[in-house]
């Protein structure tokens, strides 16, 4: 084989590795699962929607239910909307066949923490720029990649709060905390949580 032969070969197999990783990529994004809905609509008609399987309301309760697989949320406000990163605690309550709240860690797995405020920082930038606001920020500021924000987070009985409101509409708490993973034990883990609803206690 020939030097030109050669070359031309190994940008072949480069090229065809480079199409593989995007195909599998593409393949990757399609089976990410999704509960798609938004506050106060039919229990129904997020089922459909979504991707994600998660079972039946009940009729005249309050209960909740998890999706059978790991979900991101995407929430269709069309003037709050919001997507989070795939969750593996999950669990949307329904007050008489209706959506009524969302709880949830949007991650897979405890987060170092330079991930973890990744993950924070990036929520809360798509609700500053969907029309979100923080609230409560005297005693609960918003989360921020300073030296201060990561020795408070280190604190094993510290962690952080936050929440935001959509003007009278909706509200979000988001939270992170230490946690102890049992499969790393010598690393700093975390665990973010989120909670969506209605508007509660003060603003």
């Amino acid at each position: 084989m020939s030097l030109t032969q050669r070359v031309g070969w190994r940008r072949g197999v480069i090229a065809l590795a480079v199409a593989a990783c995007i195909a599998w990529a593409a393949i990757a994004a399609q089976s990410e699962k999704e509960i798609a809905l938004v506050i106060g609509e039919p229990w129904e008609d997020m089922r459909q929607r979504s991707s994600a399987e998660i079972d039946p309301a009940i009729a005249g309760r309050f209960w909740g239910r998890l999706p059978k697989s790991d979900a991101r949320l995407r929430f269709i406000d069309p003037h709050y909307g919001f997507e989070t990163p795939l969750a593996r605690f999950f669990t949307v309550t329904f007050d008489d066949e209706l959506v009524n709240s969302v709880s949830m860690s949007p991650q897979i797995e405890p987060l170092l923490l330079d991930d973890t405020l990744k993950v924070v920082l990036e929520l809360q930038e798509k609700w500053r720029n969907g029309g979100w606001t923080p609230i409560r920020i005297k005693d609960f500021p918003s989360f921020a990649d300073t030296p201060q924000w990561r020795a408070r987070l280190r604190e094993v009985n510290k962690g952080g709060t936050a929440y935001w409101r959509a003007g009278d509409q909706y509200q979000v708490m988001l939270a992170v905390n230490r946690f102890r993973d049992y499969k790393r034990p010598t690393e700093e883990r975390y665990l973010i949580t989120l909670q969506l609803a209605t508007p509660w206690g003060r603003p």
